[in-house]
């Protein structure tokens, strides 16, 4: 199990390491203070998992996240301090998994580190999952729209399976947030915006006229079984 911190405070670096000691030792961490040496190592070492900031001397974080995704769909949570709604719903939209603001508790953030990493690793079912013309394929962990692979992250993956699961039902954002993170925390309901808007690019034919994710204003969101083509 190998973690990859990109990240130039090495106080925070420490905070992460500690946070690993306590609650997942044997865990190997490595670390660099610079965006470009973070796409190098993402790539040369293949790590299980990124935890990155945003702000960082050499690069921007999201140019790291740009190119990261470029060539890998390792999960990726963004650790920073950089609290502003506009820079969480980009850094969710660019493929990061989940976005931490600091301060941070540690045990929350191996929480999600864990819970991510669980559901990467886990084939929930046995049998494929099709709903029309999507179906989940279990031994490659793969979601395909008729023939065409549709390419997503893991936080991704496990919203859509969650919602194909309960076809034609209504799933609260509570009751979604929770199964996907494991806890309705506090801006759960934003980050699951930002992920169903970008779900909708890559399935729906006029994302802004949504005809298979559909909001339900106040209540959550229901999946409608599409056509097959």
């Amino acid at each position: 199990m190998q973690v990859l911190v990109i990240e130039d405070d090495e106080d925070v670096v420490d905070a992460i390491s500690i946070s690993f000691q306590i609650g997942w030792p044997g865990v190997e961490l490595i670390s660099t203070a610079e965006g470009k040496a973070g796409v190098e190592l993402a790539e040369s070492k293949n790590p299980n998992i990124i935890i990155m900031d945003l702000g960082l001397p050499d690069i921007s974080g999201f140019d790291v996240l740009r190119q990261i995704r470029r060539f890998s769909n390792v999960p990726i949570i963004i650790l920073t301090a950089v609290a502003e709604e506009d820079d969480m719903i980009k850094g969710l939209e660019w493929g990061a998994d989940d976005y931490v603001t600091k301060p941070f508790r540690k045990m929350e953030l191996l929480a999600r580190v864990k819970a991510i990493l669980r559901r990467q690793n886990s084939s929930p079912e046995e049998c494929p999952l099709s709903c029309g013309s999507l179906r989940y394929d279990p031994p490659s962990r793969k979601f395909f729209q008729n023939d065409r692979e549709v390419v997503l992250t893991v936080t991704e993956s496990n919203i859509l399976y969650q919602l194909m699961k309960k076809s034609n039902q209504v799933i609260s954002y509570m009751d979604l947030a929770e199964l996907v993170w494991g806890d309705d925390y506090p801006g759960a309901g934003n980050s699951l915006k930002v992920h169903i808007r970008h779900l909708r690019k890559k399935i729906e034919s006029d994302p802004s006229r949504p005809q298979i994710i559909i909001n339900r204003p106040g209540i959550g969101y229901t999946f409608i079984t599409p056509d097959s083509h």
